[in-house]
C-alpha cells in the first residue's frame, strides 16, 4: 500500500486490525466492551475500538448504548445513573462490569491502540468530549478519539488540537439520524463540517464505499478506517478503499 507522508505519520493507527468493542464473544462470556474482551484483544494483537458514554454525575464510563436494556437486566439510560451505580449493574452473559475510561486506560497501559468513540445524545453537551481529554491528559499510550457528532469533534478540535481526532460517517440514511435536523444531516453526508472538525483520519460504514468525499479525503493524505467487517471476504473488498479495518466475529 502506498502512503502520502500525511497518511505514515499515522502508521500506528492503521497497522493492525482494530477489534470492535474489543475482541468479544458472547459464546466464551465475553461481552462486548468490557475488560475481558479488551484483554483477548490485546493478545491477539489487535487495536482495541470501545465506547465511552456520559454518566449522571460527568463521569466517562466505557458502554455502547444510550440505552441499558440490550446488555444489562436494566432499562432506562446510562446517563441516569452515577458511574458508581453503573459498576454495581450486572452485565447479561458475564462477570465483567461497567468501566471507567480510566479503569480502560490503566487495563491497557499501552499495550494496544486505543480508537475511542465518544457517544453523543446530540444536544450539544460537551462534558463528555471534556471529561474524555481530562482522564487521557497523561496517558502514554497510543490513541485517538473518535465520534458520529461533528459538534464534539470540533470540540475536541478546539479543546485539545493536538489530539488526534476522527469523525465516524456513513451516508446518514439510517432511521437512526431521523430525528436530527435535514441540514444536519446533509452536512455530515457530504462533510460539510470539515472547516470546524478538521479531522485527522475518518472511520467509515464500508458497506457505503467508495464515495467520493471519502476518497477525496484520503487522497488528501488522511487514513480510512472501515466498519464493521464480519467476514475475510468483507475485509478484502473494504481495503480497497480504506487503510485498515474495524472487524467482529472472525479473526482477520
Amino acid at each position: 500500500m502506498r502512503f502520502t507522508p500525511q497518511l505514515r505519520a499515522f502508521d500506528w493507527l492503521v497497522a493492525r486490525p482494530i477489534a470492535h468493542r474489543g475482541l468479544h464473544a458472547k459464546s466464551k462470556g465475553i461481552i462486548e466492551n468490557t475488560a475481558g474482551a479488551f484483554e483477548a484483544a490485546i493478545k491477539g494483537n489487535y487495536a482495541i475500538e470501545c465506547d465511552v458514554q456520559l454518566t449522571a454525575d460527568g463521569e466517562a464510563i466505557v458502554f455502547h448504548d444510550d440505552d441499558l436494556e440490550r446488555l444489562t437486566e436494566l432499562k432506562g439510560p446510562v446517563k441516569g445513573l452515577t458511574a458508581k451505580a453503573l459498576q454495581k449493574v450486572k452485565l447479561k452473559s458475564t462477570s465483567d462490569r461497567m468501566q471507567t475510561l480510566a479503569e480502560l486506560l490503566e487495563q491497557v497501559d499501552g499495550r494496544a491502540t486505543l480508537v475511542i468513540e465518544l457517544k453523543s445524545l446530540w444536544d450539544g453537551d460537551d462534558a463528555l468530549a471534556k471529561r474524555a481529554l481530562q482522564v487521557l491528559e497523561k496517558y502514554d499510550g497510543p490513541y485517538c478519539l473518535m465520534s458520529f457528532d461533528p459538534d464534539i469533534v470540533a470540540c475536541l478540535r478546539a479543546l485539545s488540537p493536538q489530539t488526534v481526532r476522527g469523525i465516524v460517517a456513513d451516508r446518514t440514511t439510517d432511521p437512526y439520524y431521523n430525528a436530527l435536523p435535514l441540514a444536519k444531516r446533509y452536512s455530515m453526508r457530504t462533510f460539510g463540517h470539515l472547516a470546524e472538525t478538521q479531522p485527522h483520519f475518518v472511520s467509515y460504514n464500508w458497506r457505503e464505499l467508495p464515495f467520493e468525499p471519502v476518497t477525496e479525503i484520503r487522497n488528501a493524505g488522511h487514513p480510512v478506517i472501515t466498519w464493521t467487517l464480519r467476514s475475510k471476504e468483507e475485509a478484502s473488498q473494504a481495503l480497497r478503499y480504506c487503510d485498515q479495518i474495524t472487524f467482529e466475529g472472525y479473526a482477520p
